[in-house]
């Protein structure tokens, strides 16, 4: 058994750790309330934008226009991956399952491009020796368009040039405080999609300039607000991933320190009794001399 002393001393290390932990936990819980309340927010404007792509490529499909050159499909010979992970870590199993959708999306595909977002996947992919051909870190937790605006004007480059035939979109989804998932999303070719509630809302729509004017005005607008939303999705998840991870180290700290009191009490109670019994044989050692 450790002796009180050692038993003493790491009480007190971990005592410092738990309070940096929690400090740590609430940081995060007042961050998480403005990024969540950002991500969710911007969430009914990208999928409005969404849909008001559905109903004008419907309608410059009909008046026989050629496709706008970010919704061509093609076969996929080059694939891109946009790869939005933290800067940092203590944030749970969040690191790790971003970094296995990362791996199951480059084990599909023939040493696909990646472009980095965050560090951790940025340090994840190069050290496995993958195609980082760009990199992007620091961003803010509420990243401007023109943060937004290099990443896509990158990925769209690449897609109109030909240098890559599909480019995929890898981020935490914030769903709520204990649950953020990592999905996968086409960013480009762009899928218009119509839902039924679009189709009434814009059906009696009349479109000036031509609907394939607008549509190529708002193709790139819709990149930039794809991405955007990620990075507020990502960064929510984030803030959320990391007080829970937080609060767990933290009680996890209390358990441990309650368990060492407990052990430090027996050693002081084990060490007192010794040394009742070693003046009890030196009392019966001295009467047996006399």
């Amino acid at each position: 058994m450790p002796s009180a002393r050692e038993i003493r001393r790491r009480i007190r290390s971990i005592r410092n750790t738990s309070q940096i932990t929690k400090a740590m936990e609430m940081v995060s819980a007042a961050k998480l309330r403005r990024a969540q309340q950002n991500a969710l927010a911007s969430r009914p404007y990208a999928e409005q934008l969404a849909d008001l792509i559905g109903v004008l490529s419907t309608r410059a499909q009909s008046q026989g226009d050629t496709p706008h050159p970010l919704l061509q499909r093609r076969p996929v010979r080059h694939s891109t991956l946009l790869f939005v992970t933290p800067d940092r870590g203590l944030t749970g199993s969040l690191v790790g399952n971003l970094l296995r959708a990362g791996a199951g999306f480059v084990a599909e595909r023939d040493n696909p491009a990646i472009v980095a977002v965050g560090r951790k996947g940025r340090d994840w992919m190069a050290r496995r020796g993958r195609n980082v051909i760009a990199e992007f870190s620091g961003i803010g937790a509420r990243p401007s368009i023109a943060e937004v605006a290099p990443i896509a004007r990158l990925v769209t480059d690449h897609f109109v040039t030909g240098m890559t035939d599909e480019v995929t979109l890898i981020f935490a989804r914030f769903h709520s405080m204990t649950t953020q998932r990592p999905i996968r999303i086409q960013l480009l070719p762009i899928e218009p999609t119509i839902s039924a509630a679009a189709g009434q809302r814009y059906g009696d729509f009349l479109f000036e300039p031509s609907p394939d004017e607008v549509l190529a005005a708002v193709l790139p607008r819709h990149v930039e607000v794809q991405i955007y939303q990620a990075l507020l999705e990502a960064n929510a998840s984030e803030h959320a991933a990391r007080m829970v991870a937080m609060h767990n180290a933290t009680e996890n700290a209390k358990d441990i320190v309650r368990s060492l009191t407990l052990t430090y009490n027996k050693a002081r109670q084990a060490g007192i009794t010794k040394e009742i019994l070693e003046i009890a044989s030196g009392a019966e050692a001295l009467r047996a001399a006399s």
